[in-house]
């Protein structure tokens, strides 16, 4: 199945099931904030390596956390108590955006480039994109970032810049968006880490049911 190469005049995609068994769907374009939306509102995220063209990816079986079946381990949850844990909305994005790129750096590598973290602050300020930070005992633990839209959020990446820290963010935002009636936090792609939390996969069906439910302005290609 070939690869569809997208047009920077034109903000547009190939419909999603059109992507390869490996869920590449497009290449090209650019990370503006209309082309941004559009992609996330159909189910569509980027990921690339540095050097690369902007890789699009809309993946058949999606991995998802449904908020209300986040998994609070036995450990976890003595350690939430044992803790003064304060969660903050968007404390600092950009700030929170270039952790998760250094941690993940100096680890296995990251997508999240300079033209990502220009792109992901812009849809920040147009009020899309997120960032949730937890503070144990006064200092920073760790926090992620991510797209919302509607009543679905696409989680994008953590750090930790103590032990449990991501974990006690992502529990956090389950939370925070259970109670606001959220439908999922898309996870784009599997990760032991997440399965341990309560992740699991659906099949693009169910996921794009939920979509269309969940999203308030999806968009026509």
């Amino acid at each position: 199945m070939p690869v569809y190469r997208l047009n920077k005049n034109e903000i547009s995609f190939p419909h999603p099931t059109l992507a390869r068994r490996d869920g590449l769907l497009a290449v090209g374009g650019d990370l503006s904030v209309e082309r941004l939306l559009l992609a996330y509102t159909n189910g569509i995220f980027p990921w690339y390596e540095p050097g690369e063209e902007i890789l699009w990816w809309c993946p058949r079986e999606r991995f998802v956390i449904f908020p209300e079946e986040i998994h609070v381990s036995r450990s976890m949850k003595k350690y939430m108590k044992k803790h003064e844990l304060k969660t903050v909305l968007n404390r600092n994005f950009a700030d929170t955006m270039h952790r998760c790129r250094i941690k993940r750096e100096y680890t296995q590598g990251t997508w999240i480039t300079g033209e990502m973290e220009a792109a992901y602050l812009r849809l920040h300020r147009a009020g899309y994109a997120v960032s949730l930070e937890t503070f144990e005992d006064g200092n920073l633990t760790g926090g992620l970032y991510g797209v919302c839209i509607g009543r679905c959020f696409f989680g994008e990446s953590m750090f930790s810049e103590r032990e449990n820290g991501s974990k006690t963010t992502l529990i956090s935002l389950a939370r925070l968006l259970s109670e606001n009636q959220f439908l999922f936090i898309d996870c784009q792609f599997h990760t032991e880490h997440l399965e341990s939390m309560g992740g699991r996969y659906i099949t693009w069906l169910e996921y794009d049911r939920m979509l269309q439910e969940g999203v308030d302005m999806r968009q026509s290609q």
